[in-house]
């Protein structure tokens, strides 16, 4: 069913103009989420090594093990809420944007969404098993039927669904505690020597059929976390109709207060769950990191308001944002192709005895590769290569 609309009143950018803290956001996020995932890369076993709790973050023992640990933790989970709920915002402007052209929602958002499913199919299948897209795809047909309700259903529907999130994960944590040692992920097991293989020596198809056998286990985090995803969506929704992203003064206030509520909060609980909760690895990736988020979009935004002449940096970041598909998909192929055994094989070459600084060296690399190189390609074009290949097969 479909519903014809009219925008929305005081809807921040009714007249259709870009919100240039949006793309430095989300391209902030996109690199940020790599913060996490090049250790997947880096890592004995890869993908599956982060299932068996191998890549648990080391402590504060030695210079490197700290560097390692503050790295991780300022990224483990922050930045993928972040672009959840930049998602989330995303959606509601492309909601507004049929509203003032009076087309019917969901309408063709629909399609849009389907095909970001098999975009994300096919990026499991083929590149990374730690896929954000079938979750977010599933997520946004949900709200974007949910734009269609009263803001009185939608806030029912968050605080529900992040109510049920939160009891989720800290049963989860419960029973974890209760197992000790036996717990599975984040009690810090080893990898089988035949994944590992895999990964340092085996043939690109057998890591695809690795994925597909291993499919269920693989995409068990979007499930689990499905209530945690709704929660972000729509609170970047809300955030967006606040004007939280806008560059007028109530946008600046509104940051302002996301960065101290978010930090204050946030930060602390961070630190109890990783020190103080035995095996606390769920609450502190799925429960406090989120709080973070909101603490980084506002500190980013109060950057970025400071600044006053745009520079290369933050133009960089911009170009991402506006790429933002094309660049994590790109930035997930160029680890592959540096850390498994299909490519340079640095994975294993360098083991531990580079980590951590090869590791956030690679990290920084890819960074500027993609920053760059999503710069140079928005001079000829207007959007990044799989934006387009989207536009057309959606015709839009």
């Amino acid at each position: 069913m479909t519903k014809t609309l009219s925008t929305p009143v005081g809807a921040p950018g009714a007249s259709g103009g870009r919100l240039a803290l949006l793309d430095v956001l989300r391209g902030t996020a996109i690199l940020g989420t790599l913060m996490t995932n090049v250790w997947i890369f880096t890592a004995p076993g890869a993908e599956w090594g982060s299932l068996t709790g191998a890549g648990d973050t080391p402590g504060f023992t030695s210079l490197p093990d700290g560097a390692e640990t503050l790295f991780r933790l300022v990224a483990d989970g922050k930045f993928l809420a972040m672009l959840t709920m930049l998602f989330g915002a995303g959606l509601a402007i492309q909601f507004d944007s049929a509203a003032r052209r009076g087309l019917p929602w969901p309408g063709t958002y629909r399609g849009r969404a389907l095909f970001l499913l098999a975009e994300g199919t096919v990026h499991f299948v083929l590149v990374f098993a730690w896929d954000v897209l079938m979750g977010y795809a599933v997520t946004a047909l949900l709200v974007a039927w949910l734009l269609t309700r009263s803001d009185r259903a939608r806030r029912r529907v968050m605080w529900w669904a992040g109510g049920l999130h939160l009891l989720l994960m800290g049963g989860l944590t419960a029973a974890l505690t209760a197992l000790g040692d036996d717990g599975g992920a984040g009690s810090g097991g080893e990898v089988s020597r035949e994944v590992v293989d895999l990964y340092a020596h085996g043939g690109y198809a057998d890591q695809i059929a690795f994925r597909l056998e291993n499919a269920v286990a693989l995409r068990l985090e979007p499930v689990l976390t499905f209530g945690l995803l709704v929660f972000l969506f729509l609170l970047g929704v809300r955030l967006y109709r606040a004007g939280a992203f806008g560059a007028d003064a109530a946008g600046r206030r509104i940051r302002t207060r996301m960065l101290g509520w978010g930090l204050g909060l946030g930060v602390p609980l961070t630190g109890l769950s990783v020190f103080a909760v035995p095996d606390g690895f769920l609450l502190e990736r799925y429960c406090a990191a989120p709080l973070v988020a909101v603490g980084y979009i506002g500190l980013i935004g109060t950057v970025v308001d400071r600044v006053r002449r745009k520079g290369w940096f933050t133009k960089g970041l911009a170009s991402v944002g506006r790429t933002a598909l094309s660049a994590y998909v790109l930035q997930n192929v160029l680890c592959v192709l540096v850390s498994y055994g299909i490519g340079l094989g640095l994975a294993e070459r360098l083991g531990e005895s580079g980590r951590p600084w090869w590791v956030m060296g690679l990290w920084a690399a890819v960074c500027a590769v993609l920053m760059v190189g999503s710069a140079v390609w928005l001079r000829r074009f207007s959007k990044g290569p799989l934006e387009s290949v989207q536009s057309r097969i959606l015709r839009r």
